[in-house]
């Protein structure tokens, strides 16, 4: 799979999967809406499904679905923090446009 997590990212992920007594994997879903017309989705996942594709950065797992991947192909997860706030971001070269929020995408 070639969606990566970044050290940032991963960490992130560690710290909140720790405070929630959850396994660290990060979930990384695309669903359709939003105001560019397809949306991220990431939570925690308990588990990783028979049929996901998965990649890791140390013990962090990031996992995808085969449907949501033919999207996001190529992309890496990010956590940034700033003045403006702290996010996960994601950085897709196959999004043809974005929203302000970084939260949409078209292609």
């Amino acid at each position: 799979m070639s969606v990566t997590l970044s050290e940032s990212a991963a960490a992130r992920v560690a710290w909140i999967a720790q405070r929630q007594g959850k396994p660290p994997i990060l979930r990384l879903a695309v669903e359709g809406g939003g105001c560019s017309g397809f949306q991220y989705r990431y939570g925690l996942a308990d588990a990783i499904e028979p049929d996901d594709i998965v990649t890791s950065n140390g013990e962090v797992r990031l996992v995808v679905d085969p449907v949501s991947l033919d999207l996001i192909e190529g992309s890496e997860v990010d956590f940034v923090e700033s003045l403006g706030g702290s996010a996960f971001r994601i950085t897709n070269p196959q999004a043809a446009s974005g929203c302000g929020c970084g939260a949409s995408f078209s292609v």
